[in-house]
């Protein structure tokens, strides 16, 4: 028998979101690590706010609404509220309830900007990092390093010369005609008036030149995940002098492996790298040149293996580039891209979590 398409809304409901999420769903594997590393953050929220006055949005529902937008790929915070007001899987994750208010987009990035301030993405991918290597998913003698170019939100028009006159009026205010054919520019003479920060720079020869910055991981090859992030001025050494900070950090006393691509293939860098029990497994840059890398390092089996490892930290770049929306930044400034990139790396670091945990459950 043929149904009635009837169309009259239900006054009342009793299903809770809670009911409504499969149990086998994604994000049930990671609401409780998720709530774990919140948990142990309460205390540094506490001393972002005054004991007093009218309550603001509770710091976890932020957070908890930030990490959809990087696991579902929103790109604005509008759309973000937009989700919020409707989407059931949305509100069961951030902990709203069927009749709770969504909150203005306005009021959402204003108070995200306490989170900034406080450099709680620092906090909580530290925190994420200390599970994970709770539940024993992280190598402690192994490790990669490698950098990527992170697009500023900034176009080629906007890089014009320091000291420049005042030019005339455009023809288009929005999208005015510019050439600089012939024109020598350099990060020496020109600045971007979009992002002050973004520098001009390409990766490889042959490729294009953009405005951007660098981003630096530190992963572990046991799991392939991130222990530490930096983002640079993009510079040509600024991949090196990025690696050697990021290992003087690594936990312990005991030497560790590093793998990395040719770039680091340098005689400075390796003779400094071997001074801070680091072994360098860096592959060999042999172009009209002599590798720093010889066979007292090549020869052992472990070399190799950190070579094949090393590819799993090019994962995390495209994942941080195409779902976390990091190819090209949506915010301007070193201060806040670092931000979002460590932000995002601790979102992949939790998605591969998730993964691993259920698969050993």
């Amino acid at each position: 028998m043929r149904g009635d398409d009837r169309q009259q809304d239900g006054l009342f409901s009793y299903l809770s979101p809670e009911q409504r999420v499969p149990r086998n769903h994604p994000l049930r594997r990671l609401r409780p690590l998720v709530d774990e590393v919140l948990g142990a953050l309460s205390s540094r929220f506490n001393k972002m706010y005054a004991r007093v006055g009218r309550p603001s949005i509770a710091p976890e529902k932020l957070l908890r609404a930030l990490l959809l937008q990087g696991l579902y790929s929103v790109r604005s915070e509008r759309l973000l509220m937009e989700q919020l007001d409707y989407n059931l899987l949305f509100r069961w994750f951030v902990g709203l309830s069927m009749d709770d208010a969504v909150w203005d987009a306005t009021v959402y990035s204003k108070n995200r900007e306490r989170l900034l301030a406080a450099d709680i993405a620092q906090a909580f991918f530290e925190q994420v990092v200390r599970l994970a290597r709770q539940h024993e998913l992280l190598s402690d003698e192994h490790f990669t390093v490698d950098g990527t170019l992170i697009e500023a939100w900034a176009g080629q028009k906007s890089f014009k010369k320091k000291e420049a006159s005042p030019a005339p009026p455009a023809d288009d205010a929005g999208n005015p005609s510019v050439d600089f054919r012939g024109e020598k520019r350099t990060n020496d003479t020109h600045a971007s008036t979009t992002d002050r920060d973004a520098r001009l720079f390409k990766k490889a020869k042959g490729q294009e030149a953009k405005l951007g910055y660098l981003g630096h991981l530190l992963t572990e090859n046991r799991n392939g995940l991130a222990v530490n992030t930096r983002l640079t001025l993009a510079t040509g050494r600024a991949e090196r002098e990025a690696a050697l900070v990021m290992t003087e950090e690594i936990p312990g006393q005991k030497r560790v492996t590093l793998g990395a691509d040719k770039n680091y293939d340098t005689h400075d860098f390796v003779r400094e790298i071997r001074g801070r029990r680091v072994t360098p497994h860096v592959a060999q840059n042999n172009s009209h040149r002599r590798s720093a890398i010889d066979q007292r390092t090549t020869r052992h089996p472990g070399y190799a293996l950190s070579q094949r490892k090393r590819k799993r930290v090019e994962e995390i770049f495209g994942w941080v580039k195409t779902v976390g929306l990091m190819r090209k930044v949506r915010h301007r400034g070193r201060e806040r891209v670092a931000w979002m990139f460590t932000w995002t790396a601790a979102i992949y670091n939790l998605v591969r979590m998730g993964n691993l945990l259920g698969a050993t459950a």
